[in-house]
């Protein structure tokens, strides 16, 4: 991968005009392996003026053709499946068979799960004496984060490119060299000059800037809600779509007569995967009061139990927080817990018993939670676990649902029908009933200030396409 330096534009590795240059870290060692060039406002032009060129052309292209380049795309991202892995390991610190498998897994999961919706996709439908057309939408600005880097991307680029539309991708400055491989991915399975382009930079320069950009005519975001604030203000000028993926505190109800063990225990390894940098993580546990002891000493033997080491390492369960900022973050916030009164079960903010250095923390388990602290009403981001305990499923649906997020959440019981019954209650964007995992054929997305629009699915591919009526041609056709 020799292109961590330049920019993929109308389908060239080129030289950047922004002369600044970043150092790539790794999280467990804490040093830099790598640079990037960050981008200016030249560079984003010069990106998006090459999408709106290549949109005149790839927006007429045939289903035949979309189906055929996501198929290339399949094989080459198979054949690089474990570099990516690696990639994504050293830049953002997941242990090495998760970096592989479950991160750039994801990423192959969305790309097969697009290639079906795109073969029975219908996008034109008749209604009254009308045809009704789904078009794609246009030049889409793609901003990504650094937690679950290639299925961010991948979650936006293979909809849009389904869709015929073409893009500029600003993936995270902190973990970009996954975004490079990635180009390199789709340049090698033959996406057209100018349908995909990257650049790369922060979030005040780039991300604002195609935010702004009149030739843009939607921005899909996704990170934090202070983030997705200010690209929504840029983008208000101009009028264009905003679609938004932002914070979470997801609430996991557990019912007295669930499966208690095994769902506490599930519950918790939710909380610690990926170091608990992962949006929709039920990191607010909701048991009954009667049982609090019960799942406090469950969840305290999941975390003591879970190995935090190098990701390189077999057996190694838990790498490093993905950077030094969430580093002081996640300490700041178990702090502010015990300041707060609630009872530090296990973890803490002191580094790992054997590591001596990078951005480790212990796996972390709150009990006596009550939904006021601070630790249960932010985002954390970190393997940070609170244990609330509630006396009613009246009581546990008002405490879940007492939250500015929406976009997530996990109900278990015994009765699958009451696992139904008490998901539909909460007011958010998805709920996982009794240990299901992700569907990536199902929308995803928040409500509340967890975002607006979905990824994932049908409605993920509709994102990217605008309505269209061709009144009277139903009569004609």
């Amino acid at each position: 991968m020799g292109n961590t330096e330049k920019f993929y534009i109308d389908g060239l590795w080129s030289e950047p005009q922004g002369q600044q240059r970043r150092a790539v870290i790794n999280p467990a060692t804490e040093e830099a392996f790598a640079h990037i060039r960050m981008g200016s406002a030249e560079d984003v032009d010069r990106a998006v003026m090459a999408a709106r060129r290549a949109f005149e052309s790839y927006s007429q292209s045939t289903r035949e053709l979309r189906m055929s380049l996501l198929a290339r795309i399949i094989e080459v991202y198979q054949r690089r499946m474990a570099e990516l892995g690696r990639v994504i390991s050293d830049e953002m610190g997941a242990p090495l068979p998760m970096a592989i498998q479950m991160q750039a897994g994801s990423g192959m999961g969305h790309l097969k799960a697009n290639l079906e919706i795109l073969r029975d996709y219908q996008f034109e439908q008749v209604h009254g004496r009308s045809v009704v057309a789904r078009e794609p939408v246009g030049v889409c600005a793609l901003i990504t984060p650094w937690n679950w880097p290639v299925n961010q991307m991948v979650s936006k680029i293979v909809p849009a490119l389904a869709a015929g539309c073409t893009m500029v991708l600003k993936p995270s400055e902190l973990s970009p060299l996954s975004a490079v491989l990635l180009a390199e991915i789709l340049d090698e399975a033959g996406v057209p000059p100018g349908v995909f382009n990257l650049v790369q930079g922060d979030g005040p320069t780039v991300g604002a800037t195609l935010a702004a950009h009149p030739e843009v005519d939607m921005v899909s975001f996704t990170g934090s809600t202070r983030g997705g604030v200010a690209v929504a203000k840029a983008a208000a000028d101009t009028v264009k779509r905003v679609t938004q993926e932002l914070g979470g505190k997801s609430a996991n109800i557990i019912l007295a007569d669930a499966d208690f063990a095994e769902a506490v225990r599930a519950g918790t390894v939710a909380c610690l995967i990926n170091s608990g940098q992962t949006c929709k993580a039920p990191t607010r546990m909701l048991v009954p009061a009667a049982r609090h002891a019960e799942a406090v000493q469950l969840a305290r033997e999941v975390a003591e139990a879970y190995r935090v080491g190098d990701p390189l390492a077999e057996g190694t369960q838990m790498g490093p927080l993905a950077n030094r900022m969430q580093y002081d973050r996640v300490r700041e916030m178990i702090a502010v817990g015990v300041a707060e009164g609630a009872e530090l079960v296990c973890g803490g903010a002191g580094l790992p018993e054997g590591v001596e250095g990078g951005y480790f923390v212990r796996p972390t388990v709150f009990a006596n939670v009550n939904n006021a602290m601070r630790i249960a009403r932010e985002e954390i981001f970190g393997p940070v676990l609170c244990i609330l305990p509630f006396e009613s499923e009246d009581q546990a649906v008002a405490i879940a649902n007492d939250t500015p997020y929406g976009l997530s959440g996990a109900v278990w019981a015994d009765s699958f029908a009451q696992a139904v019954q008490v998901g539909r209650r909460l007011r958010t964007g998805s709920v996982h009933l009794n240990g299901a995992p992700s569907d990536l054929l199902a929308p995803f997305g928040g409500y509340k200030q967890s975002g607006n629009g979905r990824e994932w699915g049908v409605q993920g591919l509709e994102e990217f396409l605008e309505t269209k009526a061709l009144i009277g041609s139903a009569a004609h056709s």
